[in-house]
């Protein structure tokens, strides 16, 4: 029997349930978390009892993205050292939009870069009515590991969110964009999302696998899986180079830890964006 340390899996209804649990770290996606993904998306593939993958977190957030504390202690440095981290980054969120099988996220709290990049990769997105998104890596001096964004809400409001490092996007603009599928009340996130993938579980697995595959390929036939990998060796070089701005930022966490890091970067924003109400 698979066990695993930082998510919670379970099977039942035809539905495998992926729960991210770190809640005490509001879910942040470490290397040890991205193997337990990826070993529980190898149960969900091998299980042809399982139909649709449902994706979620433990307590209050989905994620805040990939654990910062973690890259902060390995001190990663150079082309060589990241190539491995950020294909496994990239690997990790592409797999659910390249699975098999539809998959569905259920997000409540912060969902922020890596994990908004997850969650915009699953087939079908349901946010809580507290839920909120973002892309914050720019303010701290990152890149983008899977820049999604731009094929789900366009260019225009894709630059507008990543240049700005847009952290606070509210369920219900992400909806208006384009980045979920439906917002519902935060007491019924569960229940939709189970109802959803109860309903799809009804649905021909064999039909519904070239289902995907051909809606997929409608948006690959305009190059979107080159496009993907160009952004990641972009992102490559932004990350084995060293952005000023991101080893000031990871000075700071180290001295002062991660919090005060965080409120280092914000106050380099004395005039706030509009941003997305």
């Amino acid at each position: 029997m698979t066990t695993f340390t930082t998510i919670l899996y379970g099977t039942s209804d035809r539905i495998a349930r992926i729960t991210l649990n770190r809640p005490e770290r509001l879910n942040a996606m470490n290397q040890a978390m991205l193997d337990d993904i990826d070993r529980a998306l190898d149960a969900a593939e091998r299980d042809d009892g399982v139909r649709v993958v449902l994706v979620t977190g433990a307590g209050a957030a989905f994620s805040s993205g990939f654990d910062l504390k973690e890259q902060m202690a390995n001190r990663p440095t150079g082309t060589a050292q990241w190539r491995g981290i950020l294909r496994r980054d990239f690997d990790t969120i592409m797999r659910f939009w390249r699975f098999p099988k539809p998959t569905i996220a259920t997000v409540r709290g912060a969902c922020l870069a890596g994990a908004c990049e997850l969650a915009m990769a699953c087939d079908i997105t349901i946010a809580a009515e507290d839920a909120f998104f973002g892309e914050p890596e720019l303010k701290f001096g990152a890149g983008i590991v899977a820049m999604i964004l731009p094929w789900m809400v366009g260019p225009k409001r894709a630059k507008e969110i990543i240049f700005t490092g847009e952290d606070r996007i509210t369920a219900s603009t992400a909806c208006d964009i384009g980045m979920v599928n439906r917002v519902v009340p935060a007491a019924h996130l569960d229940a939709e999302g189970l109802a959803l993938a109860r309903h799809i579980a009804v649905v021909d697995p064999g039909l519904m696998r070239q289902t995907k595959r051909a809606i997929n390929q409608a948006c690959e036939a305009r190059s979107m899986a080159a496009a993907l990998s160009a952004a990641l060796d972009i992102d490559l070089e932004i990350e084995g180079v060293g952005s000023p701005d991101k080893i000031a930022f990871m000075d700071v966490a180290r001295r002062e830890g991660l919090r005060a890091a965080i409120a280092w970067r914000d106050a380099r924003f004395a005039t706030p964006t509009r941003g997305f109400d």
